[in-house]
């Protein structure tokens, strides 16, 4: 299929455009080591090319002990060997813009690993110039942690030291101590890794739990969560009123910003995970901009039914601000597959609605060829998440397996044993079956971002009469005289097609399912693109 060129129009790049996330360690092995690097990157980037995507995010490639599997990070300004080194990244970059792409690193601001230089230096004295690099307290009057703040992977979120005798801070593991990001010269230092990777070239960043870095100056205890149940983490059964979202992390964003926007047309996304009023305060203001893309994740995070999508759209578009831009997402490294939670069929129809909805959306490697919910055998866990909680059922693992690219060993991935099992279907669920069969996921994903470089409404376009009717999510995408219609089912059984007043259908752009003549009703499962005409 012929890639058509992206959109001309007045606004930035990643507007129009589409996001591709990339989980380096599960992309592509080039070394036979059973891990993915920068080559095996390279090696696909024609099949990134044939999608149609825009720009590609790696999740973390820099040094690191690999704790949290790269979000524990030993040096902000170099390559971990396992993926490669600088060289090997310069030469990904070129190639990578050479094909027209962007490319996004993943920025992480709230913590380090213990193994950082800086670290070692902070804990090594009370005394050491970069002590208060990082959050330290003595114990509570009562002999405990400093107060009652719970990590994200469970357990108090202060670890004791007894060289110096004090407790430091950690959101997530304890090899992962908060950075303190009230102190001005981390702040200048932290400033200078995203100069560092800019002056590079790299075209933006997502920015790792950008909500956490600041946290109150009192550093009082959370309040309790009435609704909390044995079956959520241990982390909800505080409210992170305190920890996450202090007003000092709109100014450091508004940095961030200014820094970015010195390079000219640049991207930030940040991670933040708050409800629509608060995500909204991270876009700032007209005149201190923050981040360019808040990330939405109400379509992760919310139940799949007609009636709830239309809220939640409704509710997000109604609550930015007039110079904000939408995102959506349905799925990450993070969250389960999207394929895992719906179904095979309702799938396709959230491939639709990801790539029809107003805004930039971000896919996530293997989504668009269905990768479902891998089992990972209890020998093979490797997410430190999941091994301190494991009756909880949140492993992020089975987000994470390789990505199988054909029929050969180990899926093509690799010619060694991959760091993570592939699902049993691979050797039917891979890209080259997927890219021979006019009926796959694959060939839908690839059709839809056709037609998102093809009409303008789609990729620019404003969003109008989202509505919903029993399990029918409606919506029209308009941009000067073009008006598309787009109709999901999002149950099993046929509905009556609905049509917006004062229109008529003009032609079939795209179906999920099989095409077929247009007859007044939609089929089970099944999402349309329609041209409309007055």
């Amino acid at each position: 299929m012929k890639i058509p060129p992206p959109i001309p129009n007045k606004s930035c790049w990643w507007e129009s455009g589409v996001i591709y996330q990339i989980y380096p360690r599960s992309f592509q092995d080039s070394n036979a080591d059973g891990v993915g690097d920068l080559a095996g990157i390279e090696k696909r980037l024609d099949y990134l090319v044939s999608l149609g995507i825009d720009a590609i995010w790696l999740s973390p490639i820099y040094p690191s002990p690999m704790a949290d599997f790269g979000y524990d990070v030993a040096d902000y300004r170099d390559i971990d060997p396992i993926f490669g080194d600088l060289d090997e990244f310069d030469q990904l970059l070129n190639a990578v813009h050479a094909s027209g792409i962007k490319l996004l690193l993943d920025f992480v601001p709230n913590h380090s690993s213990d193994q950082h230089p800086w670290f070692i230096e902070s804990r090594s004295s009370r005394k050491n110039p970069k002590r208060d690099w990082y959050i330290w307290r003595d114990p509570s009057s009562s002999g405990g942690p400093p107060n009652n703040w719970i990590s994200d992977f469970g357990g108090s979120s202060w670890q004791w030291d007894a060289t110096t005798q004090q407790y430091y801070l950690h959101a997530f593991l304890p090899q992962q101590p908060d950075l303190n990001w009230r102190h001005p010269e981390l702040r200048k230092a932290m400033m200078g890794v995203l100069r560092f990777w800019l002056d590079r070239g790299v075209d933006g960043f997502r920015m790792d739990v950008l909500w956490h870095i600041v946290k109150d100056a009192k550093l009082r205890d959370n309040p309790i969560n009435p609704h909390w149940t044995p079956d959520r983490t241990e982390r909800d059964r505080l409210i992170q009123l305190h920890s996450t979202d202090q007003q000092e992390a709109h100014e450091i964003a508004a940095e961030f910003r200014a820094l970015a926007d010195s390079y000219g047309d640049r991207v930030l996304i940040g991670e933040i995970s708050l409800p629509n009023d608060r995500l909204a305060r991270w876009f700032g203001t007209a005149d201190r901009p923050q981040v360019h893309l808040p990330v939405n994740f109400q379509i992760i995070e919310n139940d799949w039914n007609a009636a709830s999508l239309c809220r939640l759209i409704t509710n997000y578009e109604a609550s930015l601000p007039a110079f904000g831009w939408p995102n959506w997402v349905i799925g990450n490294h993070d969250a389960p597959r999207i394929a895992a939670r719906v179904g095979n069929a309702q799938a396709r129809v959230a491939a639709m609605l990801l790539l029809t909805l107003r805004g930039t959306p971000t896919l996530y490697q293997g989504d668009e060829i269905g990768i479902g919910d891998v089992h990972i055998p209890l020998d093979r866990v490797r997410d430190p998440q999941d091994l301190q909680q494991p009756k909880l059922g949140i492993g992020r693992d089975r987000s994470r397996t390789p990505m199988p690219w054909d029929r050969s060993a180990h899926a093509g991935f690799s010619t060694a044993e991959p760091w993570l099992p592939l699902g049993n279907d691979w050797r039917e669920r891979n890209v080259a079956v997927q890219g021979q069969d006019p009926r796959s996921l694959l060939t839908l994903y690839r059709t839809l971002l056709s037609l998102r470089r093809s009409y303008p409404a789609l990729a620019i376009g404003a969003l109008l009469r989202v509505e919903s009717s029993g399990d029918v999510l409606s919506f029209v995408r308009q941009h000067d005289n073009q008006q598309l219609l787009i109709v999901l089912n999002l149950g099993d059984q046929t509905q009556t097609l609905p049509t917006p007043k004062d229109t008529v259908i003009g032609k079939l752009l795209c179906s999920t399912t099989t095409p077929r003549p247009l007859n007044g009703t939609l089929a089970p499962n099944e999402g349309l693109v329609l041209q409309l005409r007055k």
